[in-house]
């Protein structure tokens, strides 16, 4: 029985690890995207 749950222990800290690492990355992702969009802000004018 005690191997169930460190199976199943060692899932939920690869799934919470996981939720983390993609967490991270998307805010990453969010970022660059604001300043692109910061960059083509400062170049329309000038259109």
């Amino acid at each position: 029985m005690s191997y169930l749950f460190a199976a199943y222990a060692v899932i939920w800290v690869i799934i919470f690890g996981y939720t983390l690492m993609v967490g991270k990355r998307q805010r990453t992702l969010e970022n660059e995207v604001m300043y692109l969009k910061s960059i083509l802000n400062k170049e329309e004018p000038g259109k």
